[in-house]
């Protein structure tokens, strides 16, 4: 072999030894920042390194400070695992290395993001002429759809946004639920959207959007205007009413945005569709296949109804480029990227419509499951209404809940990840694993009784 061959298998093996750990190793690191920064720091040598000695030094080093995301028990934040098929399509995007910005440079990745884009579209009820492009994940995709947004309404509003600027154009508005993801104001930021220039619409004790609150917030709002709606809020779970809300807000000539980034994989299940049901009807959305569809990072979609909407706001110039139609660099920020999408492709591919629905309703029925069995453990209380794959649970007070959190990311055992829910602290178990198995979800529960029983905390269970 030579020396990309050794390096290449070295990783190879690598790979798969940090696999077979998964069921066995702690779930959360054993070694924080520091201590990999002393790892891999110094002064980079004089002397260069033989690849494969690199490549065994990374892996070896590297090991105490990985977590077990891609195994059955990480539910924290909301990060999906990997599927066999996305792993190994993604280890063929990197050796391909094809700068994926053109369909005339690399037809073959363009094909397959726009054909996973297409099957996407088929799969969550949404118009089969939109355009999909692919991004990082749902910042970037929330970002570069309320970039087209922007450009949109104040288009429609007579402003020649591309010749003037945003210096003197009339000020967008942007109508937001109370319950709202972070990356919509970051995003806001981004566009030179303040504060002042959101509108805040009350939601629900689940988190969401009353559709009475928004028609009053719309009723003498008259320029330029933006929606945002949520499919899955991130505590909860929760589902806007989309079906009321998208046209009480296109009464009043806004464009709606509806941020799914795990949620709108609901409309992929039969069984859970309701949730999203009207989503078609929005003009924007944005997702992640590194959520649900469990895909490698990084892997996100905006989705913008029109395309003629992407490419006013995402063309480029250069008389160097050649356009064939509708390329990926028409619908992203992006030029240069890699081939992100061909994960996405196989992973559908390898799921089929069937396996993609039967996936969603897994996930949900293993929230459903460690939500009922959190129910039995004396001294939990389970927060929200468990309507897709999120579950909030506590303890009686502030401080224990966040000493059970701390316990249980020292235990290893499984990953669970604090927040803050109306004003109290909580702890979130986000299922978004296709390698989550009835055992891993007892191994948790029986986590969380151990800690809470060491704590003193445990009362009789509720009958």
């Amino acid at each position: 072999m030579d020396g990309r061959e050794r390096a290449l298998d070295a990783a190879h093996r690598g790979a798969e030894a940090f696999l077979r750990t998964l069921d066995t190793r702690p779930v959360w690191p054993r070694a924080d920042l520091d201590a990999m920064l002393e790892a891999f720091g110094g002064p980079l040598p004089d002397e260069g390194l033989d690849p494969t000695a690199v490549v065994e030094r990374l892996m070896a080093d590297a090991d105490p400070g990985l977590v077990g995301i891609p195994g059955g028990r990480f539910f924290g934040f909301v990060i999906g695992g990997t599927l066999p098929a996305a792993l190994a399509a993604d280890w063929l995007v990197s050796a391909w290395d094809q700068n994926s910005g053109s369909a005339m440079l690399t037809p073959a990745t363009v094909a397959l993001e726009r054909v996973a884009g297409r099957w996407m579209l088929d799969l969550l009820g949404l118009p089969e002429t939109a355009s999909v492009g692919f991004v990082t994940g749902g910042q970037l995709a929330n970002y570069a759809c309320l970039l087209v947004a922007q450009r949109a309404v104040l288009t429609r509003a007579g402003w020649p946004l591309a010749e003037r600027g945003l210096r003197g154009a009339p000020a967008v508005r942007l109508a937001v639920g109370a319950d709202r993801h972070g990356s919509i104001d970051r995003a806001a930021r981004f566009l030179g959207i303040g504060t002042d220039d959101l509108v805040v619409v009350a939601s629900d004790d689940q988190g969401r959007m009353l559709p009475d609150a928004l028609r009053a917030a719309l009723a003498t709002d008259d320029g330029p205007l933006v929606v945002c709606l949520q499919a899955g809020e991130v505590h909860t779970g929760a589902f806007d009413d989309l079906a009321a809300l998208i046209p009480i807000a296109h009464e009043h000539g806004a464009w709606v945005h509806v941020d799914g980034a795990f949620g709108l994989w609901a409309g992929a299940s039969p069984r859970l569709a309701h949730l999203t049901a009207g989503v078609g009807g929005a003009d924007s959305w944005a997702t992640d296949a590194h959520k649900t569809l469990n895909v490698p990072y990084d892997c996100g979609m905006a989705i913008v109804r029109d395309p003629a909407d992407s490419i006013a706001a995402f063309r480029t110039g250069g008389d160097y480029l050649v356009y064939t139609g509708l390329d990926p660099w028409d619908v992203t920020p992006e030029l240069s990227r890699r081939a992100r999408g061909v994960p996405a492709w196989a992973a559908l591919r390898s799921l089929g419509r069937g396996g993609v629905a039967a996936l969603v309703e897994r996930l949900h029925d293993n929230a459903v499951a460690v939500a009922e069995g959190l129910r039995g453990i004396g001294g939990v209380e389970v927060v929200n209404d468990v309507d897709y794959t999120q579950v909030l649970f506590r303890l009686r007070d502030d401080a224990a809940t966040r000493a059970l959190g701390d316990a249980m990311l020292v235990d290893g055992t499984a990953v669970v990840t604090g927040s803050t829910w109306r004003g109290r602290t909580a702890l979130r178990c986000s299922m978004s694993s296709w390698a989550t198995t009835p055992d891993d979800l007892e191994r948790t529960l029986g986590a969380v009784r151990r800690i809470v029983a060491g704590m003193g905390e445990a009362v009789p269970a509720r009958p």
